[in-house]
């Protein structure tokens, strides 16, 4: 236990700059609840480190000698797991590598702070209000769970969506009232490691699938149009950010871009709701599942790696809604949180590998009638 008014967050800095170190070295001291763990001056000294003494937080540099932040959040997510925050000199001019650490495990980006005239750090308010609101989502999507059960935050619409399901249709069984005149929708839900997985599944899919997909990527809404443009980069496809009154279509893949919950409404058009308020995430994808139950034909949902449990409870309403549900399997994931919880819930007809997936999706879609011509 922590003595009071003794620091309570460890943190590691990793970056091979010494004017960078230090102006990260006087944020982290400016807080007295936060103390430096340790310094690494490259991404192989930091794996090395975070195994025989792991931190509360890593602020992780990109562009270093050896081995890069990406390779190095990487390997410190494979062997010695902990809340990682990218720090670089510039985000923005440093994007296609951030979306690569954010797809390795880091849970959020932020500029590196600078020393002015006088000793002054500008940047280290961000960078603090960073540190603290990873640890928090680190603890937030950790939080045990019973399997099946729901949160507080989520229980009063997820009551709601479980009665609605219909528990006697079976997964491979399309809803009554479906209809070919609505597309076939694909949802998909991620958190840590998601960037890249969700990459890679929607590179492995064909690409005249006659699908509409939508994509929930738990990452902070000033990343969300940035992920988007680099998804679009890496997979060869049409990316958007959803809009609120716009229709899914086929072959567009819509990712949730605000601070709040994506859903579908049973005529297809996309929408974002505030309530609940107090979920821990905002978009969440149990409410874009959720929603999903009342749209009139049955599809495919889909999750991946991830901190927590969030969209267990709304896949398995989807199961039972008879939608064809699958969660990716621990081998693959950086973290088998949200898949593992659906997993063990019984709310995925298939645990798959990441390379699985598309195939299975496309197999699915065939016998809906959506498949590739």
């Amino acid at each position: 236990m922590t003595a009071p008014g003794a620091p309570s967050m460890r943190v590691a800095i990793v970056n091979d700059l010494a004017v960078a170190c230090e102006a990260l070295r006087r944020v982290v001291a400016s807080d007295p609840s936060l103390s430096v763990a340790w310094i690494a001056r490259d991404g192989a000294e930091a794996i090395e480190r975070a195994a025989r003494d792991r931190p509360d937080v890593v602020l992780m540099d990109l562009i270093m000698p050896r081995v890069d932040g990406v390779e190095a959040t990487r390997g410190i997510m494979r062997a010695s797991p902990c809340p990682i925050l990218v720090v670089t000199a510039t985000v923005t001019g440093n994007a296609g590598l951030v979306y690569e650490a954010l797809g390795a495990g880091a849970l959020d980006a932020v500029n590196t702070p600078t020393i002015g005239a006088g000793g002054s750090v500008a940047g280290g308010a961000e960078l603090l209000r960073r540190i603290h609101l990873v640890a928090r989502m680190s603890a937030a999507r950790a939080r045990p769970t019973t399997a099946g059960s729901t949160t507080a935050a989520t229980k009063a619409p997820m009551t709601a969506v479980m009665s609605a399901a219909r528990p006697s249709v079976t997964a491979s069984t399309p809803n009554a009232t479906a209809t070919s005149a609505v597309p076939l929708i694909v949802a998909i839900g991620a958190s840590t490691g998601g960037p890249r997985a969700v990459a890679d599944l929607l590179r492995s899919l064909p690409k005249d699938l006659r699908a509409a997909y939508l994509v929930v990527q738990h990452v902070s809404v000033e990343f969300v149009e940035g992920y988007a443009q680099w998804l679009a980069a890496e997979t060869g496809r049409k990316v958007a950010l959803a809009r609120a009154g716009g229709v899914p279509r086929e072959g567009e893949v819509l990712v949730a871009g605000e601070d709040r919950h994506l859903a579908l409404t049973r005529t297809g058009l996309l929408e974002y709701r505030d309530e609940p308020k107090d979920h821990v995430h905002r978009p969440a994808v149990d409410e874009l599942f959720a929603s999903l139950v009342a749209y009139p034909r049955a599809g495919v949902a889909v999750l991946l790696t991830g901190m927590g449990r969030d969209g267990a409870d709304g896949m398995l309403a989807l199961r039972r809604a008879g939608w064809h549900t699958i969660a990716q399997d621990e081998a693959t994931s950086v973290v088998w949180g949200m898949p593992g919880a659906a997993h063990r819930a019984g709310a995925a007809v298939e645990t798959l590998a990441i390379g699985a997936i598309g195939e299975a999706i496309a197999r699915v879609a065939r016998r809906a009638g959506a498949g590739p011509s």
